[in-house]
């Protein structure tokens, strides 16, 4: 008798191309190393971060659906958003609240998904979890945060994601109020495209608002693998995101 290899479960990868994702993606192996092996050719060989940019580990218990923490829009991408936010926030000069301000706001922009689908209005959800546990977030960021940035936070949120050319009128005087917030954190949540698996969904900095440093893309897209692959590993999501963060920092 022949021994026969049963076929594993699809990859993201695999689903993508078929058109068949499920509503819950965590990464997987298959996913990652194709990832890995399109890596943009105009990437620097060695990303790194400038400087050791302070980030937040959403909390699990911050998210709608338990499940949806380890997935695609889960702890790890929330978590990398942050940092990202908090990092082109030091580039343009924000003061530390402000700085601090829109790491909050990535780390919950998509705390309130219901899945990894486009689902319309969780940017709004997000914000309005955020207004009612604004203390829990900042005492987890260990940095009081003024209250009107916390509500200039909220609005980022709330239109996070919502392109700008469909702004309804209301959004866009919300946005009035705080370009800078939404705009950076717009351009973290793009930055961290590089862990779809589909390249035509891969970051494109034309359909932002301010420009991105050319260090970012390729320090991102390692941020992506890096953290990825420990989370495979079986790192926390914690240890997995702040040893890649550490890592990028020390160009190691």
């Amino acid at each position: 008798m022949t021994d026969r290899t049963l076929p594993g479960p699809a990859c993201l990868y695999e689903l993508a191309a078929e058109r068949r994702l499920p509503a819950h993606q965590p990464m997987d192996q298959v996913t990652l190393r194709w990832i890995a092996d399109n890596r943009p050719v105009n990437f620097d060989a060695a990303p790194s971060f400038p400087r050791l940019g302070p980030t937040l580990v959403p909390a699990r218990s911050w998210f709608a659906i338990e499940r949806q923490a380890d997935s695609n829009h889960g702890i790890r991408h929330n978590a990398r958003v942050s940092l990202l936010a908090a990092l082109l926030a030091q580039e343009y000069g924000f003061d530390r609240d402000a700085v601090a301000a829109v790491c909050a706001a990535g780390a919950v922009h998509d705390c309130r998904r219901n899945d990894d689908r486009a689902d319309p209005g969780h940017g709004r959800r997000a914000a309005a979890w955020f207004r009612h546990h604004a203390d829990t977030v900042t005492r987890a960021l260990e940095h009081e945060v003024p209250a009107p940035l916390l509500h200039r936070a909220a609005q980022a949120i709330a239109v996070h994601d919502v392109p700008y050319d469909r702004f309804t009128a209301r959004q866009e005087r919300a946005y009035r109020h705080a370009p800078h917030l939404v705009d950076v954190l717009k351009a973290a949540d793009c930055l961290d495209r590089y862990r779809l698996p589909l390249k035509r969904w891969w970051p494109d900095t034309t359909r932002l608002r301010i420009p991105v440093p050319d260090w970012l893309p390729p320090a991102a897209f390692a941020l992506v693998l890096r953290s990825e692959q420990a989370g495979l590993d079986g790192a926390t999501h914690h240890h997995a995101l702040t040893g890649a963060r550490h890592s990028l920092t020390l160009g190691q």
